[in-house]
C-alpha cells in the first residue's frame, strides 16, 4: 500500500523545491528564463477544476490542478475540511458507487490514477494510465474505470480488481471526459477537437460512444464548426447526453461578432440509445453572448440543466422539459421502455439543424451572475449548484430553488485570495469573454489552451476569400513574424490586433502586456511519440535524415526553434490567395497542431510529405524508402 500526505486545513502543501522542469531547461536554449515553483513569497494558485460530490450529499471533492491537491469540502459547514496532496496536476475525479473510493487522474506523459480511500484520505494504490489522463468514469457496478488519455487519443478500460487495463479503445481526437449510462451498457466520450482537413466542407468535433460489452465504438459528429468541446453529462435516466462546445461560423468573414456572426456558444443534445445528435441549442442571447460554455450538470430529477460559462463568469440554469419539447422530445412518464426502445423519451425524426432563433431559451433559462472568476466545473447536490472558479480559487453556491429563480447565495474559499502575477492575469484575460464586444468570445475561443481550433478563418488582415488555418500560440513571441502571411511583425503586434479586430474591443495596454506574459510562459508538452522522454530508434534515424543534405529539412526548420522565421513559397498557394509565400511555422509540438499547411489541407505529416511533396522534389522523394519516410515522420512528430 502506498500513501500520500493528508494536510489538515490551514497547513500549506509542500513543494518540490530545487527541481527545474524539463520544459524550463529546454526553453533555456532559447534564452527564456523560467521561474521555478515554490519560490519564496510566491503563492501557487490552486486552479480548481473537476469536482465530484459524494453520494451522501455532504462532501464535495475538488481537484485543484495548479495546487496539486484535492480539497475535501464539508458542504454542511461550507469549508475545506482537509487537503490531499497529489504528485501531478489532478485533472479528473470519479467516485465508486458507494462513495468509499475516490479515483484521481494525475496528468503526465505517463499519467497515474490514485485510488484513495475517502474515509481516511489515504492513497491505497496507484494505477498506470496514458498521456495526460483525465475525465475518469466508473461503471455502475464499480468494476471498471474508464480513463481518457488525451494525447494518446484513446480510452483505457481498467479492471479495478486486477488494477490493469483490459482494453485500449481509440477515440477521435483529444478525449477529455467520459460518462457511463446508468445501465452500464454505454460509455460516452467527448473529443475536444475535430480531426478533419480544415479546407473540407464539414469540420466538426465528435462524441465517441463505446459499447461496454464489446468495446466497439460509434462516432456521433457534432454540427459543422463544432470545436473546443468542454463538458459532458447525462440525464438521470441516461437516455440523453448534454455536451457543451462552440460552433464557429468559419465559412463567414469575421467582420463582426454581433448575433453570433463569428462564434456561438451552444449545448448539444444526443440520444444515447439511438446514438445520434438530436439538436444543438444556442446559449447566447441575441445581443449578449455567453462565451465559453464549460461544465454541465443535471439536477437529480432532470428538471434543470446547469451550464458554467467560463468566459462570462455566469451559470445558465435551463428548464429542461420545455427545452426538450422544443427539440421534439416528449417525456412520457410511465411508458414502458419496451414500447419504443428508447424508454420514456420519444424523439421526433423531423428535428434537424440548429434552431434558427437565439431566443429559443427565452423564459426557459436564467443567467446567474457569479462572483467567481473563470467558472469551469459545475456539480449539483440536491437543490444547489456548486461552481468552481478556476482563477478565483473559490466555489460559488447557487440555490436552484424556487424553480425559475436561481440565485447565488454564497461562496466557499478554497484558500487565501490569490494575488495574480502578470502571467496569471494574462491567462485570465486570454480566457475572458467579457473583454469582447457583447461577450461572444475570448482569445481561447479560437485558441483553446492557447493552441488552435483546427479551423480555417478568413481574417481581413490580408484581404478576403483566402482563409488560413488557426496557428498555435506556443513560441509565437519567439518566432516573428505572426500570422500565416507574416502581416503582423511580432507576437506583441498580433495580440493587440487580435483584441481590436477579433474581439472588437479597445482595451488598456497593460492588459495586452499581461497576455504577452502569459503567451511567453507557454511550455511545449512532451510528444507522445517519444519513448520515456527520448527519441525512438526510428526518430533518431529520422533526425539524421532531417539534417542531411539529401533531404535538407533543417534549411527552413533549423534548431532550436525549428523555423528560420522567413516566408517561403512551398507551392501551396490557392486560387484565391493573394500571396504565395507563407511563414515557416515552428515544428515544436507539431504533433499537436494538425492539419498542416496554411489552409490545413493535410491531416498527417506523412500525407504532407508524400502527397504534398512538402520540401521535397519528386526526385528526392523517389530516393526515400518507405521506412525512411516513416523515420522522418517519427522525428518530426517527436519534436
Amino acid at each position: 500500500m502506498t500513501t500520500q500526505p493528508v494536510q489538515p486545513e490551514g497547513q500549506p502543501l509542500g513543494n518540490r523545491a530545487g527541481k527545474v522542469p524539463l520544459a524550463a531547461r529546454w526553453l533555456a536554449l532559447f534564452g527564456v528564463v523560467v521561474a521555478t515553483a515554490g519560490a519564496a513569497g510566491a503563492a501557487t494558485p490552486l486552479g480548481p477544476g473537476a469536482m465530484a460530490p459524494a453520494p451522501n450529499g455532504r462532501i464535495l471533492y475538488v481537484a485543484n490542478a495548479d495546487g496539486r491537491q484535492i480539497a475535501v469540502i464539508d458542504l454542511e459547514q461550507g469549508r475545506v475540511a482537509r487537503r490531499i496532496a497529489v504528485p501531478e496536476r489532478p485533472t479528473g475525479l470519479a467516485l465508486s458507487p458507494d462513495g468509499a473510493t475516490l479515483y484521481v487522474t494525475c496528468a503526465a506523459v505517463k499519467s497515474t490514477v490514485l485510488v484513495i480511500e475517502t474515509a481516511s484520505g489515504q492513497v491505497q494504490r496507484t494505477l498506470g494510465a496514458g498521456h495526460t489522463a483525465m475525465g475518469p468514469a466508473v461503471s455502475p457496478d464499480g468494476q471498471r474505470l474508464y480513463v481518457c488519455n488525451r494525447f494518446d487519443h484513446n480510452v483505457w478500460v481498467i479492471d479495478l480488481a486486477a488494477g490493469e487495463p483490459i482494453a485500449r479503445i481509440a477515440a477521435v481526437r483529444e478525449p477529455i471526459a467520459a460518462a457511463v449510462t446508468p445501465d452500464g451498457k454505454s460509455v460516452l466520450v467527448i473529443n475536444h477537437l475535430p480531426t478533419d482537413r480544415a479546407n473540407s466542407f464539414y469540420v466538426a468535433a465528435a462524441v465517441t460512444i463505446i459499447d461496454a460489452a464489446t468495446h466497439e465504438t460509434t462516432t456521433v459528429r457534432l454540427p459543422n464548426g463544432a470545436t473546443s468541446v468542454q463538458g459532458l453529462c447525462l440525464s438521470p435516466d441516461g437516455r440523453l447526453a448534454y455536451v457543451t462546445h462552440i460552433v464557429s461560423n468559419y465559412e463567414l468573414v469575421p467582420a463582426q461578432v454581433d448575433a453570433g456572426w463569428t462564434n456561438t456558444n451552444v449545448l448539444s443534445v444526443l440520444d444515447t440509445v439511438g446514438q445520434r445528435l438530436i439538436n444543438t441549442v444556442g446559449l447566447d442571447d441575441l445581443y449578449l453572448g455567453a462565451g465559453n460554455p464549460w461544465g454541465v450538470a443535471c439536477t437529480a430529477d432532470g428538471e434543470s440543466i446547469c451550464v458554467a460559462h467560463a468566459g462570462t463568469h455566469e451559470l445558465s440554469v435551463i428548464d429542461a422539459p420545455p427545452m426538450l419539447a422544443k427539440l421534439g422530445l416528449t417525456l412520457q412518464s410511465g411508458a414502458p421502455a419496451s414500447d419504443t426502445g428508447t424508454g420514456t423519451v420519444y424523439v421526433s425524426p423531423a428535428v434537424t439543424g440548429i434552431p434558427s432563433s437565439m431566443g429559443m431559451l427565452d423564459g426557459l433559462r436564467q443567467r446567474v451572475a457569479l462572483d467567481c472568476r473563470g467558472p469551469r466545473a459545475v456539480a449539483v447536490v440536491g437543490a444547489k449548484a456548486y461552481v468552481a472558479g478556476y482563477f478565483s480559487d473559490t466555489i460559488d453556491v447557487v440555490d436552484l430553488r424556487p424553480r425559475g429563480d436561481a440565485d447565488r447565495t454564497g461562496a466557499i474559499a478554497l484558500g487565501p485570495p490569490p494575488e495574480p502575477t502578470d502571467r496569471r492575469r494574462g491567462e485570465m484575460l486570454f480566457h475572458d469573454a467579457t473583454i469582447c464586444y457583447q461577450h461572444w468570445q475570448s482569445c481561447s475561443s479560437c485558441h483553446p489552451d492557447a493552441r488552435a481550433d483546427v479551423l480555417n478563418w478568413d481574417l481581413r488582415n490580408d484581404g478576403v476569400g483566402n482563409p488560413k488555418n488557426t496557428k498555435s500560440m506556443l513560441l509565437a513571441h519567439l518566432t516573428p513574424p505572426a500570422m500565416a502571411t507574416g502581416v503582423r511583425p511580432t507576437g506583441e503586434a498580433a495580440v493587440r490586433a487580435g483584441i481590436l479586430h477579433t474581439l472588437f474591443a479597445e482595451r488598456p495596454e497593460e492588459e495586452a502586456a499581461a497576455i504577452d506574459e502569459y503567451l511567453r510562459s507557454l511550455r511545449p508538452v512532451s510528444s507522445p511519440y517519444r519513448v520515456d522522454g527520448r527519441l525512438s530508434p526510428a526518430a533518431r534515424r529520422g533526425r539524421r535524415l532531417f539534417a542531411s543534405d539529401r533531404v535538407g529539412c533543417h534549411r527552413c526548420h533549423p534548431r532550436p526553434l525549428y523555423t528560420d522565421r522567413l516566408l517561403h513559397d512551398v507551392g501551396s498557394q490557392g486560387p484565391y490567395d493573394v500571396e504565395g509565400r507563407f511563414d515557416t511555422p515552428t515544428l515544436v509540438e507539431v504533433w499537436r497542431t494538425a492539419p498542416y499547411l496554411h489552409d490545413g489541407r493535410y491531416t498527417t505529416i506523412e500525407a504532407l510529405l508524400v502527397e504534398g511533396q512538402h520540401g521535397l522534389s519528386p526526385e528526392q522523394l523517389q530516393t526515400l524508402t518507405p521506412q525512411e519516410i516513416r523515420d522522418l515522420v517519427a522525428f518530426v512528430l517527436s519534436l
